[in-house]
Order: C-alpha cells, then structure tokens, then sequence
C-alpha cells in the first residue's frame, strides 16, 4: 500500500472530507494547551495566540480551499496540534497519507489520512499575525497539495514552499 508523507518546513480540532462532505468536529482543548508561556526566539519574543484562535486561522483557511476541490478531497482529517514531533522541531504542517493520484482498487476500508498544522513552529517563525494567517493558509494549501499527489518541487515553483 503506498504511503506518502509531506513535510512542510492530541488531535483536538479537525475536519474530515469525505468525497465533498465537509465536517467540522472539536473536542475539549485542556486548558495548558490554550495557554502560550512566553518564550524568545532569536530575534524577539514569540507571538500569543491562543490554540482556538489558531484554530479558527486553520478552519477559515480550509474555508476558502475552492468548493471545486473540497469536493474532490476523500478521507483526509486536519488537525492541529501544537507542537511537531521532536525531531523536527520547525515542522508546520505534514500530511501523512496515500495521496488521490496513488489510490487504486486496494483503496478501501483505511483510516483517513491526516493532514496536522503545527502552532508552534508557526508562532516562532512569524513577526506578526498578519504573518500568521499568511503562513497558516500557505501550510494549508501546501498539506492539501499533497493529498491532491503534488510533491514539494512542484509546489515550490508555485510559490508554496
């Protein structure tokens, strides 16, 4: 079965798109996650934002994905979490899953793939919220491209990357 991650240098909020259908699902955020401490990258202090607030960054961003591919989008789950595994501590976004273009008759009866936008990463690399959402919505473009089977070369050459 081909697998296929894409990385863009407790699942708690997520949408699931199941041929066109959009759902939008959101459990208890325990109250450490919602809090920042504050902590200095190098260049200055890192932005506040609290996790709903991003996470209302990655659903608009999600919102203005064309209704023309949501459609086409079929058994992927967005999350967002706060942190990336440690090994790769700048991490934005991942999509971890058999893309579209991939996908033959075998394709049936697996979990959904996963698409996970990070916050922190996302907050230190920023200087502004304006930069947020700019950066929110090119992480979200870029994890979707790969569910539609565009590598990173490509999406470098269209300017997400």
């Amino acid at each position: 079965m081909p697998k296929s991650v894409g990385r863009y240098a407790g699942p708690w909020g997520f949408r699931v798109f199941a041929r066109g259908a959009v759902r939008l699902t959101r459990a208890p955020v325990p109250a450490r996650a919602a809090r920042m401490t504050v902590s200095y990258r190098t260049m200055g202090p890192v932005l506040e934002m609290t996790r709903e607030e991003f996470e209302e960054l990655v659903a608009e961003a999600l919102d203005r994905i064309p209704p023309e591919l949501t459609r086409l989008m079929d058994n992927v789950a967005v999350f967002v979490e706060d942190e990336p595994p440690s090994d790769d501590p700048e991490l934005l976004g991942l999509y971890e899953g058999t893309p579209l273009t991939e996908r033959g008759e075998w394709y049936a009866g697996v979990l959904p793939d996963r698409i996970t936008i990070y916050r922190g990463p996302t907050l230190r690399f920023c200087e502004s919220r304006e930069d947020v959402v700019t950066e929110t919505e090119i992480t979200v473009v870029h994890e979707i491209a790969h569910h539609f089977g565009i590598d990173d070369a490509r999406l470098h050459a269209l300017g997400y990357g």
